[in-house]
């Protein structure tokens, strides 16, 4: 099994840590721009946590 298999797995075991962080990422953009590009943020969030595991498990 590659590195990359590993990781997919674990992405997949653990989709709620992972989506609780790519949520917790978002955020830190969000205050260093001062929610300049919220929408944009919000986007890439719910993109990235349907990718990973079985979907966006934070709403």
């Amino acid at each position: 099994m590659s590195f990359l298999d590993k990781a997919k797995d674990m992405a997949e075991k653990h989709d709620d840590k992972v989506d609780q962080g790519i949520e917790k990422a978002g955020d830190q953009i969000d205050q260093r721009t001062g929610g300049k590009y919220a929408d944009k943020v919000d986007q890439g969030q719910n993109q990235a946590q349907q990718r990973t595991g079985q979907g966006d498990t934070v709403q």
